[in-house]
């Protein structure tokens, strides 16, 4: 599992608003102490911003941390500070999909749901990228080749070292929409079989005659997380950018959604039967 820079600024931004709030202090006078503005500290506590080691020290200062919190305060600005592998793809990487990819990194399991496409850890390098040329507006296949590539190098997560829980649902239609072409999509049929033989993925279909179901509004990632420190995510993602939503309620209500759709799919045996009938008719 990689240590994310990501998920550590998450961390450290959860960190200065628990202890700002421990001794009833706002953000006007966290401010005024540091000779900045209230904004800035927002940033900071939204993880929008990484704070500097000065700023982290002054504001350590002015809350009247412990040396031991100091210290682990410390290591957390300087690793949220650091750059993962991911940044090397910043030419065509938007900045909301490159928190994304940061999240994805560290998490220990991902519960998500497809409509009308294979998730993206689960693609074939045929399949990511005939999905990657149909979906972008001005298309140039020099963009392509390193968005599939950075595509690959996520699927890390399940292949490599301490991979991560994959829970997928994914609509029938995927299984039929010729991605690509007959041979790419028997392929990536293929691989989809293939994948979900391993003991950390688990892949179900939502049959096209299930009727309609809660996650209808479309695709959905629930990211979860081992350090306690690190609460789970939903991630909701749309041409305009990416959503992150960590409220109680809202985890809460796509907690349930996918627990939905888990039990209303067909189970791992029956879902590898219709993928294997779906890839005998191409």
């Amino acid at each position: 599992m990689t240590a994310s820079p990501t998920v550590r600024r998450r961390r450290l931004a959860a960190e200065l608003r628990r202890l700002r709030a421990a001794v009833d202090v706002t953000q006007q006078q966290a401010a005024t102490h540091l000779g900045c503005t209230q904004a800035k500290i927002g940033r900071f506590e939204t993880a929008k911003r990484v704070p500097s080691p000065g700023d982290v020290s002054a504001l350590m200062d002015f809350y009247a941390v412990d040396d031991d919190q100091r210290a682990r305060l410390a290591d957390l600005a300087r690793d949220a500070r650091k750059r993962g592998w991911w940044h090397s793809y910043s030419d065509v990487l938007p900045e909301w999909y490159e928190t994304y990819v940061g999240l994805e990194a560290e998490a220990s399991s991902m519960r998500t749901y497809e409509s009308d496409a294979v998730p993206g850890l689960l693609q074939t390098r045929e399949y990511a990228h005939a999905i990657t040329s149909s979906t972008l507006v001005r298309p140039d296949e020099s963009e392509v080749a390193r968005r599939v590539e950075l595509r690959l190098r996520r699927q890390h997560r399940i292949t490599g070292e301490n991979p991560l829980e994959l829970w997928a649902v994914i609509g029938e239609a995927a299984l039929r929409r010729r991605v690509g072409g007959t041979g790419v999509l028997r392929r990536q049929l293929t691989h989809l079989l293939e994948m979900s033989e391993r003991e950390h993925v688990t892949v179900q279909v939502m049959p096209l005659d299930a009727g309609a179901h809660p996650a209808q509004a479309g695709p959905f990632v629930i990211l979860g997380y081992a350090h306690h420190a690190d609460p789970d995510l939903v991630y909701l993602e749309t041409h305009a950018g990416g959503m992150y939503l960590d409220k109680e309620v809202e985890l809460s209500h796509y907690t349930a959604m996918m627990d939905h759709l888990r039990a209303h799919a067909l189970n791992q045996r029956a879902s590898s039967r219709i993928i294997d009938e779906h890839r005998g008719e191409l």
